[in-house]
């Protein structure tokens, strides 16, 4: 099992206007994303556990959640935390029309613009999948695809102590952008045991630029 895939490390030499695997390199920290929330039943968990931490992250929420749970998305922002954009209804991307993708991408940037004020968010695809077009369209537009550099592998229905033991072998480096998912309480419980030791190693915990 590897945390950092052959394509992860294919798409780290595309240049950052197109597709964007790590966060800034300055200092030494780790930037912590999670996707297919809000969810009701595990996103305030979460939020608690990042709050004791001072540590904060960028949410890439599915439009069609955050629309149902509209407190959740504002008590991500109250507390500091980014919005990214996963897609409106999170559909199998390569079965889409162009058309059809870009109506998943501007319907949730709208939508998530009622509640930071930002008219564009990172855009994260749905499972990675992405054409060519679309990362084209992206880059005619100045935006690029939010990728990671480290993939916890948190939805592979692991036990979260055997999860944070292979994340203790294979630790994360500066600068990596870590995908979680805030969909089951797995990336919380693996956090629970390593937020304290990432600390202790002098690493913080900013989320990403918008």
């Amino acid at each position: 099992m590897s945390f950092r895939s052959k394509k992860m490390r294919l798409l780290e030499w595309f240049p950052d206007a197109v597709i964007s695997t790590r966060g800034p390199r300055s200092g030494k920290a780790l930037y912590l994303t999670f996707d297919d929330g809000p969810s009701p039943t595990h996103t305030p968990a979460l939020l608690e556990l990042l709050r004791r931490h001072d540590a904060k992250a960028t949410f890439f929420l599915i439009g069609r959640e955050a629309e149902r749970h509209p407190e959740l998305v504002w008590r991500i922002v109250e507390d500091g935390h980014s919005l990214g954009n996963h897609s409106y209804t999170h559909p199998r991307f390569h079965t889409l029309s162009h058309r059809e993708q870009w109506h998943e991408v501007q319907r949730t940037d709208q939508l998530l613009q009622g509640f930071d004020g930002r008219r564009h968010h990172r855009f994260r695809p749905p499972r990675g999948v992405f054409s060519p077009t679309l990362a084209l369209r992206f880059a005619f537009n100045r935006r690029n695809l939010a990728y990671w550099s480290y993939d916890t592998l948190d939805y592979q229905g692991r036990e979260p102590a055997e999860l944070a033991a292979r994340l203790r072998r294979q630790p994360p480096r500066a600068g990596d952008v870590m995908l979680m998912h805030d969909d089951s309480d797995c990336c919380r419980r693996v956090l629970e045991e390593l937020l304290p030791e990432w600390k202790q190693h002098g690493f913080t915990f900013p989320a990403l630029p918008t």
